[in-house]
């Protein structure tokens, strides 16, 4: 098997298998950071490994297409007799090569459709807000008149954290500045814009499970990540707080990330019970073998791949 074949054939068991490993180490939440990491890393492994591996057997192709004899019909008729005489070795790449190819295309065709639209309606929303909001004295939010209680954040020039007048009334001081802590740290580690590729890759391949489940997962770690910076500045009790007092008014836009759209039974649980310092470390550990493991597999075939590929001669 050439390498080109080997990494689509690497891409295609980390696709199917990756999933159900990653959802048993980052569950629990012990290291979202790193959990958010390791998903990214499997599912950047496999888009790298779809593209290097087209790019090989492009390669491998070319110097399986015979050069003797001058003629470009020629050299076609030679490869066909070679198809018929020597098994279906070459056939396979070509097989693999167009498939490749063409995913890649449309992929990367309906990513970047898929991205300029979500970025023209998060940029349209946070227009909008700063239209009907208002400010609050002390509070570093705009403030929406609505029923709903209601805090989240969505990217825009500029960014903008958005927190409704119910909320407000529900909100003591303290739980209230760690709400915002939650908000701001979505936005400084632009969560939004991770979470938005993810998303339109699930929705431009939904049948891969690594794209549909790891959009999903790393979205509960990202609320997570927020959730240790916003509690770092004002404690785990205000945003547990905080989280309670805004559970269950549903959905924040789509849009935005909200404090309390994703897994709060989770998060309020992990905020309450935090595990003991042993038990991080070890999914720090395990989630970081994972991670390199992922990122070098690829990395290392493509490698190789460069160097048995003797250089084409034109």
């Amino acid at each position: 098997m050439g390498v080109g074949a080997f990494l689509l054939l690497y891409s295609v068991l980390i696709a199917v298998f990756a999933p159900s490993l990653l959802t048993r180490l980052t569950h629990r939440g012990n290291a979202p950071r790193l959990g958010v990491a390791a998903w990214t890393t499997a599912i950047a492994s496999v888009l790298a490994s779809w593209v290097a591996g087209a790019a090989l057997l492009a390669v491998e192709l070319v110097h399986a297409m015979p050069t003797s004899g001058g003629s470009v019909v020629g050299s076609c008729l030679r490869l066909l007799r070679g198809l018929v005489g020597d098994g279906v070795t070459v056939a396979v790449q070509i097989c693999l090569f167009v498939s490749a190819t063409a995913a890649a295309v449309v992929v990367g065709w309906r990513l970047v459709r898929g991205l300029g639209t979500a970025r023209r309606r998060t940029h349209a929303h946070a227009r909008d807000a700063r239209v009907v909001g208002r400010r609050v004295p002390g509070i570093d939010a705009l403030v929406l008149d609505a029923g709903e209680r209601a805090a989240y954040c969505v990217p825009g020039r500029p960014n903008v954290i958005i927190v409704t007048s119910s909320a407000l009334d529900a909100l003591g001081a303290n739980e209230l500045d760690a709400v915002l802590a939650h908000e701001r740290a979505h936005l400084n580690g632009h969560h939004p814009q991770l979470l938005a590729v993810l998303r339109v890759l699930a929705e431009t391949l939904p049948r891969v499970a690594l794209f549909r489940v790891g959009a999903a997962q790393v979205s509960r770690l990202l609320e997570m990540c927020a959730d240790d910076a916003a509690t770092r500045i004002h404690g785990r009790s205000a945003l547990l707080a905080g989280l309670i007092a805004l559970a269950g008014s549903g959905p924040a836009p789509a849009e935005g990330m909200g404090a309390t759209s994703v897994a709060v039974l989770d998060r309020a649980g992990r905020l309450a019970a935090p595990l003991p310092a042993p038990d991080r470390v070890r999914a720090r550990a395990r989630l970081a073998v994972a991670s390199v493991a992922l990122a070098s597999v690829p990395a290392l075939m493509a490698v190789v791949g460069v160097m048995w590929c003797p250089p084409v001669v034109l």
